[in-house]
């Protein structure tokens, strides 16, 4: 049907293609994009995909007025086109909605979604004063667009969890006149309905004739909302096409330049005594009483719509935030034992680590090299009498980047010039220099395409060999399903149940995740006695 819809011939203003890219190029320390050539047409869906470092986000970047292109031209509606910023390119109708959130934590809903344009009152006297009402009122609308009713416009955006912040920068990028909207793994972190949601936006502004730029590894995304498909490899356009004419492993031969399985053998592994144990663990009102263990060897999943509580969860094991519960761990030669972490040190010198789903805010320094992000958590093996030993600490940069495979120049290239997927690279890599024995992994291959996602699961496999603890937080249920021995179900801040892979389906993981919330509603739709305990003390643990 796509081929057939992009054969016909189009009308009116769509006789025109929108925007035009004529060998586009850019080279940092090494090419990145090479003579690349394709236009975008109204009222379509490219979809752009490729390996971790194939690209993507470069050419988007060019096209959004982030970055210049070395070499090459463009075209916006006939007229020759070469943005010198970000904002300009969004004046011009070009909207980028990046994987990398660009939002100000600090500031409402509101005002982060009218930042540029906040509405002033007129009244004599109060010239330059912002007329909140009004305010509050574009914010409900334009919330109302991708599905955030229920959320107040007032709310801080730092308050918010990295799904729905995802879904106030896409509100923020539909405002105003758009000409072309480039998606950038957008439903990375969404829940089925937000992505439904997006997608009847999306159906929308085709029928407006804007055109998308949707970038994904998920072809089943692909197949749902684009008509053709771009795939780029080591910065090059090696097909453009319909889309209907991509089969899974032709898209995945295209992207890698060879053959990969859908399957992983992780094989039998031999699980040890208990390596972590998380007691009675609490911070109230998103994570409840909740208790697991972890045996050495062991990968532990950690399943759960957004808002569940799993990256609390991961937080309050690492010590990172403070309440109710406790956590013991063992390493070689010392039994189980009850920690006491009252900073993020404490819990590294006690070898538990976490992997932070927000790379760009909380695990790397974007404008440092990679050799001084690796050297972050591994300064007592790079220091000489208190002083960084560059030496030292490029050689520990290089070890990582050949073991995690790193699409780099060498290790003092800035992270910020590497893709999503190898600056989460350079994050694991930091803390598997340490002799960790708790790995706590929230969401790492967010971002990462199918190539760079089995070289994840193949060095989880290789740790948990190495007889390491693994608790794994992942919003793809195939996924975990895929690499793990238990899985364990978040739902409305509680864990409602732990699964074994001989007993698993499917079916049962996702009742598990919503039957908290449908016990929550029972709850509070059940009339209550005068001697009866509080909603909250009849909730089943």
């Amino acid at each position: 049907m796509h081929s057939e819809a992009l054969k016909r011939p189009m009308t009116g203003s769509n006789d025109a293609n929108v925007l035009t890219v004529t060998g586009i190029g850019k080279t940092y320390v090494e090419p990145v994009l090479a003579d690349v050539s394709l236009e975008l047409v109204p009222g379509e869906v490219l979809a752009l995909t490729g390996e971790n470092g194939a690209g993507k986000s470069t050419l988007s970047k060019i096209i959004g007025g982030l970055t210049d292109p070395s070499t090459g031209t463009m075209t916006l509606a006939g007229q020759p086109y070469a943005p010198q910023s970000h904002s300009q390119a969004e004046a011009l109708g070009v909207r980028m909605v990046m994987q990398e959130l660009n939002l100000l934590p600090t500031l409402s809903v509101a005002e982060n979604l009218f930042l540029n344009r906040l509405p002033r009152k007129a009244a004599l006297g109060q010239l330059g004063w912002i007329d909140r009402k009004r305010l509050a009122e574009d914010a409900r609308h334009a919330m109302a667009q991708v599905g955030l009713n229920a959320i107040d416009p007032d709310t801080l955006v730092g308050s918010l969890g990295i799904g729905h912040q995802q879904m106030v920068e896409i509100a923020r990028n539909l405002i105003g006149d758009c000409r072309v909207l480039i998606l950038d793994e957008p439903p990375a972190m969404l829940t089925a309905r937000e992505v439904d949601l997006l997608f009847e936006q999306v159906e929308r502004l085709k029928a407006r004739g804007v055109a998308l730029v949707y970038i994904s590894h998920r072809l089943e995304e692909l197949c749902r909302i684009a008509e053709r498909a771009a795939v780029l490899r080591d910065g090059r356009l090696v097909h453009l096409g319909p889309m209907d004419e991509l089969t899974s492993d032709r898209l995945v031969t295209l992207m890698v330049g060879r053959e990969i399985g859908e399957r992983i053998d992780l094989g039998e592994r031999k699980l040890g005594d208990i390596a972590l144990r998380v007691e009675g663990m609490t911070r109230q009102p998103v994570v409840r009483d909740v208790s697991f263990d972890v045996r050495a060897g062991e990968i532990f999943g950690v399943s759960g719509l957004i808002g569940a509580g799993r990256t609390e969860l991961m937080r309050l094991i690492y010590g990172a935030d403070a309440d109710a519960g406790a956590v013991s761990v063992a390493r070689a030669g010392r039994p189980l034992r009850r920690l006491t972490v009252e900073s993020l040190s404490d819990a590294v010198k006690e070898g538990i680590t976490l992997i932070t789903e927000d790379r760009k805010g909380k695990g790397l320094l974007l404008s440092l090299p990679i050799a001084a992000n690796v050297s972050l958590g591994n300064l007592d093996a790079v220091a000489r009498h208190g002083v960084v030993d560059t030496r030292r600490e490029a050689a520990l940069a290089q070890r990582q980047i050949d073991a995690m495979r790193i699409r780099t120049s060498g290790p003092a290239q800035a992270v910020s010039e590497l893709s999503g997927g190898n600056q989460q690279k350079v994050v694991i890599g930091r803390w598997l220099a340490r002799d960790c024995s708790v790995l706590l992994f929230d969401e790492p291959t967010r971002g990462i395409d199918v190539g760079a996602k089995f070289d994840i699961y193949g060095l989880m496999d290789a740790l948990a060999r190495e007889g390491r603890a693994l608790v794994v937080v992942s919003s793809d249920l195939r996924e975990l399903m895929l690499i793990c021995d238990r899985i364990g179900v978040m739902s409305a801040g509680r864990m409602t149940g732990v699964f074994e892979r001989a007993s698993w389906t499917q079916d049962g993981l996702l009742a598990a995740a919503f039957s908290g919330y449908a016990k929550r509603e029972a709850i509070l739709h059940e009339p209550i006695e005068p001697d009866a305990k509080a909603p909250e003390d009849n909730v089943e643990h």
